[in-house]
């Protein structure tokens, strides 16, 4: 396959350095590269399919509709159901070493395991089965980084375990960073594959302002209009990003923009203009999809994970507030509106300003609206079986999610937007060399 994808990689080099000049072989070489690319659409969904590796059986797909998959058919892999899936997840807290301790509630002694059961499915379409060696091809040479918080790591969590079934990493961690908790590196040396974690709760400068030091509820303050060096400094050379922000913008916030406060979320200070919290989220993807835009040498794809909803009952989550559902929700029982629309309108109405602005410069930002599909699994998340270094065991986590589990489901969603973007380029490029 390999080979195949060089040959025409080749093919297209032919023609693209010929200056424009129409010389008599021009047209039978189009029309050569035409035929053969016909053939490369019949051959490499064909390939896609017979080269699964997936611990799961593969669903009856016509060839035809995954081909289309980037051409011609646009299918909304985000708007579905969960449905019953007795077959299990593709690998377990046994035959993955790299989970760790506060998404592993199996290891912490969880009782039940129908939460691993459930697969999502797309209203008028399939959505294919993850595929670690497909994956890996795409990825072989590049680099691929999660900023956000640890939602963020806890799907680079995920997806570390979902390869595990083809090749293990080396942690490079040390080489970039002396915090090789927040900021996670691993190697794929067999594929050339660079994948990273990089710390940014906020995406934006933030620091602690409360008199009384930091806690999971203290006072804080961003900078809107300066994104966090901590990620802004190392990601120019990625391949692939995938960026999200949520909870920590509930908690006291002033916000300030040009060094000066221009408001503040649940601060109570007297003298400054009381905003709602989604100003700062919309200011803060704002600041960041700039920022991708204004970096030199920045030529990756950017996918924008959308809010990921908690799922606390009986409390809030300093109040004894718990998760101990073990069964998801219906459409019905829980509707996709509230603060969770509030912060996924926001998220991706600052997306479709920086896809306007991106198309400008070449640069492509792409959704994945992971939102309505994790507010029906209010059964996925760790509860009281998962432990953090840095956590209170008397807290539930209703926040994080359990792996094996749902957020699974966010990489098969990164995998289709994946594939669906190399087929658009290679036929963008097609059509150019053929016109």
């Amino acid at each position: 396959m390999q080979s195949l994808l060089f040959y025409f990689t080749m093919k297209f080099n032919d023609i693209e350095f010929s200056n424009g000049k129409n010389t008599q072989h021009s047209a039978p070489k189009k029309l050569l590269l035409l035929a053969l690319s016909l053939v490369f659409l019949t051959i490499v969904p064909l390939y896609l399919l017979t080269t699964s590796r997936s611990p799961l059986p593969s669903p009856n797909v016509d060839i035809s509709d995954l081909r289309n998959i980037g051409i011609v058919k646009e299918c909304d892999i985000f708007s579905g159901k969960w449905i019953p899936y007795p077959n299990g997840p593709y690998y377990t807290d046994a035959t993955c070493s790299l989970i760790i301790d506060q998404h592993n509630c199996m290891k912490f002694g969880r009782p039940d395991t129908e939460f691993m059961k459930w697969r999502w499915r797309p209203e008028k379409c399939e959505l294919p089965f993850f595929n670690a060696k497909q994956f890996l091809e795409l990825v072989r040479g590049k680099m691929m980084a999660f900023v956000g918080d640890s939602v963020g790591r806890n799907q680079m969590q995920s997806l570390l375990c979902l390869l595990s079934s083809v090749t293990h990493p080396e942690d490079i961690s040390h080489r970039y960073t002396a915090d090789t908790t927040y900021f996670k590196r691993w190697f794929y040396a067999d594929y050339g594959f660079t994948l990273a974690t990089l710390w940014s709760p906020f995406l934006v400068k933030s620091r602690d302002t409360d008199p009384n030091g930091h806690s999971l509820n203290s006072l804080m303050s961003l900078n809107l209009d300066q994104a966090d060096e901590a990620w802004a400094s190392q990601i120019e050379n990625f391949d692939y990003v995938i960026i999200s922000a949520g909870q920590w913008f509930f908690r006291p916030l002033i916000y300030y923009i040009n060094g000066q406060i221009v408001g503040c979320h649940n601060c109570y200070m007297e003298n400054i203009t009381a905003v709602t919290m989604y100003y700062g989220y919309r200011m803060a993807f704002r600041t960041a999809f700039e920022t991708l835009r204004r970096l030199k040498n920045y030529k990756g794809i950017t996918f924008l994970r959308t809010f990921s909803p908690s799922h606390f009952e009986n409390g809030a989550w300093n109040e004894g507030g718990n998760c101990i559902r073990t069964m998801p929700f219906t459409s019905e029982e829980m509707k996709f509106d509230g603060y969770y629309l509030e912060f996924y309108l926001t998220q991706v109405e600052e997306l479709r300003k920086a896809q306007k602005e991106g198309r400008k410069g070449g640069l492509k930002f792409e959704l994945l609206a992971t939102t309505e599909a994790m507010l029906l699994r209010p059964d996925g998340h760790p509860n009281y079986y998962g432990r953090s270094p840095h956590s209170n065991v008397t807290v539930a986590d209703c926040v994080h999610w359990c792996l094996p589990g749902p957020i699974d489901t966010w990489n098969e969603f990164l995998l289709y937007m994946m594939r669906k973007e190399a087929w658009r380029s290679f036929y963008e490029k097609l059509q150019k060399t053929i016109s």
